[in-house]
């Protein structure tokens, strides 16, 4: 009786072992556990870039590098599936990826390692990929064209006016800069806008030098995706330390926080 307890563990322990065993071609495990962000890089990224890019979101290079061009893209993925749009990429984030997209570790760290440029597009175009260029890449993962400097520096500038603003105010905030750039009445770019003689307070101040945390930072990608909380203002001030007639003589659109915005 002994004897037969023990040759049914050891068959149960067999199974087990067997049962655990990856076969070829199949995914054991996604991601791990942290919550992937822009500025990280790794394997996390590789997988992110290749489930993004087989989905049709990510156009760029899958480097493993989790720069601008991949967080518009998850950001995309988020929306399309119904997830909190956020730009991160957490545990929900990951699962509907897994759930909605294949990932062949193998070929694509293959890849990755031997400098190739690849389209892996629904899985397709395996034998397709061509060598990375070698010449000078334009400027890339920048939404809409917008260099870094300004992307800084418009988180700069919102983060010495509007800091302490609930956070569609610091959208509206980032939203007026751009407003202005595209006027004919203002400078068309974005550090001729923020350092126009007298155009805010933060550069007059030089609160437009503090370092602006990851929420002004979200605050202009916002904006430059197309969120303009201040309906098309060109103009913001507080009321209660305004003393300028002519801004409380702009016609008034609304208010946010402790801002009126202004056409």
């Amino acid at each position: 009786m002994k004897f037969g307890t023990i040759s049914k563990v050891l068959i149960v322990i067999l199974f087990c072992a067997v049962g655990t065993t990856a076969s070829p071609g199949v995914e054991t495990g996604a991601f791990t556990n942290q919550v992937i962000q822009k500025g990280a890089v790794g394997d996390d990224v590789i997988e992110l870039q290749a489930r993004l890019q087989y989905l049709g979101y990510y156009h760029g290079k899958i480097d493993g590098v989790f720069g601008w061009g991949t967080y518009w893209a998850l950001r995309n993925f988020q929306e399309k599936f119904g997830l909190p749009v956020d730009g991160l990429a957490g545990a929900s984030t990951k699962a509907k990826l897994v759930k909605a997209s294949k990932y062949d570790k193998q070929y694509v760290k293959g890849q990755v390692n031997k400098g190739k440029d690849f389209t892996y597009y629904g899985g397709a175009g395996k034998s397709a990929n061509k060598t990375a260029k070698t010449s000078k890449p334009s400027a890339v993962n920048t939404p809409a064209g917008f260099s870094q400097n300004d992307i800084q520096l418009m988180a700069n500038a919102v983060h010495g006016e509007a800091r302490g603003e609930p956070y569609e105010g610091q959208v509206a905030v980032a939203a007026v800069i751009l407003n202005r750039v595209n006027s004919p009445s203002f400078p068309n770019t974005v550090s001729g806008v923020i350092f126009e003689p007298l155009a805010f307070t933060a550069v007059a101040d030089g609160q437009i030098w503090l370092t602006p945390n990851e929420t002004s930072k979200r605050a202009v990608l916002d904006a430059i995706n197309g969120w303009d909380p201040s309906s098309n203002a060109l103009y913001y001030f507080n009321p209660d330390t305004a003393t300028s007639a002519w801004i409380w003589s702009r016609p008034q659109i609304k208010k946010i926080g402790k801002h009126i915005f202004c056409s």
